[in-house]
């Protein structure tokens, strides 16, 4: 057991200052219907977790316009009156001692869909859905939107509404921004062979398909404050032949990081139906790791982490700057206080759980 667990280091971002290495996933929570606002489920799921130890607690994939949602039940920020409903979740956050984080998306031809526990097919406009956009005119699945083909002005918009969103973050007292650029969602859509069949400046060639996600990084990081953090989500490897690959996305996470991109975070998978990595603990992490190395930015690492032990050794071999755990802090919102009890840290519980330490 290590004296110093280097999973208990501090971390800086520019100038936020995270107390361990341990992130909570965005994960959609689908409270919101129909107005996109925030509930007290938010309140509750996410400040419990920053209660519970995590240095990080990440908003859900938050849509940029009502357009942009996976479904009617999303969590939304393109208005004055989301980011107020937010205020009090970003303030519990940082109460507790966590950086308060959002994820900003679109989720571009995978949206208009029905929520998860329901089914997932597509909610036609006059059922409470709406026309969905991509680059191009392909449905996700056979009983997917069918997708309108993004014009200029339809891009041009859509990375105006990233930016809108993030002055909304900002007043919502967020201090870690990170755009989802992966998991099929509209980024991703340009981003991969597969998706982007256009020929024009936005699709083709590797910096042509890239073009939507660096601007996108670009426009949020000239109206964050220089002293917050700004983090991109990549789906490193679709995992089907013809499509985005690892040594692409290398090529993205350098550009990334001259576009003021501060951490790339490495998932994979989702851009189609069957789009998904192999089961186990071992298939994601290691895209950290060469993110890290090869493209020279910080990077997190993510799926089925569930051990102390296990992400421990992830940072401490310098695999990755930042874990992110997602079903693990569903099943126990304390696991980073825990994971600290397991590795010989100090594990600052809150003090009205005090005395339930210990036994």
């Amino acid at each position: 057991m290590p004296e110093n667990p280097a999973l208990f280091s501090p971390l800086e971002l520019r100038s936020v200052r995270l107390r361990n290495r341990i992130g909570v996933s965005p994960m959609c929570m689908y409270a919101c219907e129909p107005d996109g606002l925030a509930t007290p489920w938010h309140l509750v799921h996410l400040g419990a977790r920053a209660a519970g130890g995590a240095a990080l607690v990440v908003a859900e994939a938050t849509a940029v316009a009502p357009e942009a949602r996976i479904s009617a039940a999303d969590l939304g920020l393109w208005s004055h009156a989301h980011a107020r409903a937010l205020e009090p979740v970003a303030a519990f956050i940082e109460a507790q001692g966590a950086v308060a984080g959002v994820q900003l998306a679109h989720a571009g031809r995978k949206g208009s869909t029905q929520v998860p526990w329901v089914g997932r097919r597509w909610v036609p406009p006059g059922e409470g859905g709406w026309t969905v956009q991509a680059p191009s005119p392909l449905a996700f699945g056979p009983h997917s939107a069918p997708p309108r083909q993004m014009q200029e002005a339809d891009i041009a918009r859509a990375i105006a509404q990233f930016a809108h969103a993030a002055r909304h973050a900002v007043a919502a007292g967020f201090r870690y921004v990170e755009l989802h650029l992966g998991h099929g969602y509209l980024a991703h859509q340009f981003l991969s062979p597969l998706t982007n069949q256009r020929d024009d400046a936005w699709g083709g060639c590797f910096e042509h398909r890239v073009r939507f996600a660096r601007e996108v990084a670009r426009a949020v990081r000239a109206v964050l404050p220089d002293t917050l953090a700004l983090a991109a989500r990549l789906s490193v490897s679709d995992w089907l032949e013809g499509g985005w690959e690892p040594t692409q996305a290398l090529r993205l996470g350098r550009l990334l990081k001259e576009d003021g991109v501060d951490l790339v975070v490495c998932s994979s998978g989702a851009i189609a139906p069957g789009s998904a990595p192999p089961g186990g603990p071992g298939a994601q992490p290691p895209y950290a790791a060469r993110m890290r190395a090869e493209a020279n930015v910080r990077s997190g690492a993510v799926g089925a982490i569930t051990e102390p032990s296990q992400a421990e050794a992830l940072i401490a071999s310098a695999g990755a700057d930042l874990v992110f755990l997602a079903r693990a802090m569903l099943r126990n919102p304390n696991w980073p206080l825990h994971a600290a009890q397991a590795l010989g840290a100090p594990a600052p519980w809150p003090k009205p759980y005090a005395r339930a330490v210990g036994g």
